[in-house]
């Protein structure tokens, strides 16, 4: 299967972001996979912290390009290159708006600066349509309403997948990796790529907790 990259750059994402419900297939982008253990509350679906690694001596960020490393029934398959630049545009732009003002991007390895790599593995993308119709009608909601209380999303607003790992720049030891699937809320839900987005989003929030959290910040 052909791998699809865009050459822009994407950051981290949650070393410490997801959602409690597990929906994550590997890729085999982290390949080898560390041996993932489930993330906490409010936390990553599955994540890896190398022991002994202090994560405060951190403070610049080396981003990787963006990278599509799709599942196997990923609607990511054969998606318009317009498309995943707009989506690679998105994570690119949430992530340096939540940690440029205080973990700057730099070009080259340095002995504070750790190095991120982010794929995009899967965008389930939201179905509009039968999203309003679910949130305006009685029954439309009640169905929806179900629908997360078994499942924990809503029906139609879409999600968006993705796995990452850190690495030390120096050395290029991975000291992190996370796989994490997030689902968009009922107003993400309302333009197409409204949940990818909303992912996005969330996922830099976390990671800037956890840089700040690291920093004692």
């Amino acid at each position: 299967m052909k791998r699809t990259w865009v050459p822009l750059f994407f950051i981290l994402t949650i070393l410490l972001a997801g959602c409690a419900a597990t929906k994550t297939e590997h890729s085999g982008f982290l390949d080898p996979y560390p041996e993932l253990s489930p993330g906490p509350k409010d936390g990553a679906d599955l994540r890896y912290l190398k022991p002994g690694v202090d994560f405060a001596k951190y403070d610049k960020i080396l981003l990787d390009h963006v990278l599509f490393y799709p599942t196997e029934d990923s609607a990511l398959q054969g998606l318009e290159a317009d498309k995943l630049k707009e989506l690679a545009d998105d994570f690119h732009e949430a992530m340096i708006k939540e940690l440029q003002d205080a973990y700057p991007l730099v070009s080259e390895p340095g002995p504070d600066v750790v190095r991120l790599r982010v794929a995009i593995t899967d965008v389930e993308f939201a179905k509009p349509v039968m999203n309003a119709v679910s949130t305006v009608l009685p029954i439309g909601l009640a169905v929806s309403i179900i629908k997360k209380g078994a499942t924990g999303e809503h029906t139609g607003v879409g999600s968006a997948s993705m796995e990452m790992e850190a690495l030390d720049s120096m050395t290029n030891t991975r000291i992190a990796a996370a796989v994490d699937h997030h689902a968009g809320g009922k107003l993400s839900g309302y333009t197409k790529t409204g949940s990818a987005k909303d992912a996005f989003e969330f996922w830099a929030k976390r990671l800037r907790e956890f840089l700040d959290e690291a920093h004692e910040l």
